[in-house]
């Protein structure tokens, strides 16, 4: 719902509170979001096509982002088996912690 609402991705809301809260592995918490991203756009693609009005969606554009996504999600997939579990999370940690302050910098 937040990544819905705010526009972000919703692996910044799931992923640490999967960590956190549920006490999955950062490994599984990672997988479980790219996971989660399939039934959400599949749900989001009707509300933003199907509008009054002009449809929101550019398929051309959307073509090369998910040409873009499978290929990243599989390259992302063959390293995190490859990366351990405490520097995983500290990576994790980093990102959203430049996104954060990105946010309150510049929004």
């Amino acid at each position: 719902m937040l990544g819905g609402l705010l526009g972000v991705g919703g692996g910044f809301a799931l992923v640490p509170l999967q960590v956190l809260w549920a006490g999955v592995s950062q490994r599984h918490a990672n997988a479980n979001s790219l996971i989660a991203i399939i039934p959400i756009a599949i749900a989001a693609l009707p509300i933003y096509y199907f509008r009054k009005g002009s449809p929101q969606v550019d398929f051309h554009v959307a073509f090369f982002l998910i040409a873009g996504s499978v290929v990243g999600a599989y390259v992302g997939a063959t390293l995190l088996r490859r990366i351990p579990e405490r520097e995983l999370k500290f990576a994790v940690a980093l990102v959203l912690g430049v996104v954060g302050v990105k946010e309150l910098v510049f929004s």
